[in-house]
């Protein structure tokens, strides 16, 4: 990737992310990286199978959700008193009078908005893996998983709930139960797929799908 060139095509120019430098767009050879300049910030890749990859790591995720929310949660045993409690369990003790607000907040934050970022994203990118045109509301879809990124708090939720077991440990024993684990491998590939994501090379694809 090099400076901006004078006189430049706006088409043809790409900004940072992070520091806004211009860049004029190359193409990259299969596999090559393409990378800001000033501050080091990946701008590009070209791998062929990047977007096959993100849709077999979003389906992925969202059977982790599934399974994360059907199955139990944590097993408390205090004192002879054994108690099992899933997701959706812990979101319906809050679902009377003050409570309402946090346990809509917590479904919100932990469960729909994170889906509805894996649907939107397999939604948006799914036929260009089959080698079809995008769907009308494709980069509706991709932009709104850009808005939903800060919103889906699965990992936030995972990193409360180890600090609570710590705390909890020394009085009751605890069993994780298999919907913490979904939920840790869910928020693994979720990070995993925002870092391996390409963003520019994705909008790129949906607008060359388009006018295919």
């Amino acid at each position: 990737m090099t400076d901006t060139a004078v006189l430049s095509p706006l088409d043809d120019l790409i900004a940072c992310p992070h520091c806004d430098t211009l860049h004029v767009e190359q193409d990259l050879s299969d596999g090559a990286r393409a990378y800001c300049r000033r501050c080091g910030v990946l701008l590009m890749t070209s791998e062929p199978r990047a977007i096959v990859r993100l849709v077999s790591l979003s389906s992925a995720a969202v059977v982790l959700m599934f399974a994360a929310i059907s199955f139990p949660f944590l097993d408390l045993d205090v004192s002879g008193q054994h108690n099992a409690t899933s997701v959706i369990h812990a979101i319906m003790v809050f679902s009377s009078g003050k409570g309402i607000p946090l346990a809509i907040a917590v479904a919100l934050f932990i469960v729909v908005l994170p889906l509805v970022r894996l649907l939107a994203l397999i939604h948006a990118i799914g036929p260009l893996v089959r080698g079809a045109k995008p769907h009308r509301s494709a980069r509706v879809a991709f932009a709104l998983t850009e808005q939903l990124r800060p919103w889906s708090m699965a990992e936030i939720f995972i990193v409360g709930v180890t600090v609570a077991l710590v705390k909890v440990a020394g009085l009751a024993t605890v069993t994780v139960g298999p919907a913490f684990w979904a939920f840790v491998g869910l928020v693994i590939l979720t990070v995993f797929n925002d870092q391996i994501m390409n963003r520019y090379a994705i909008w790129k694809a949906l607008d060359t799908g388009f006018k295919a």
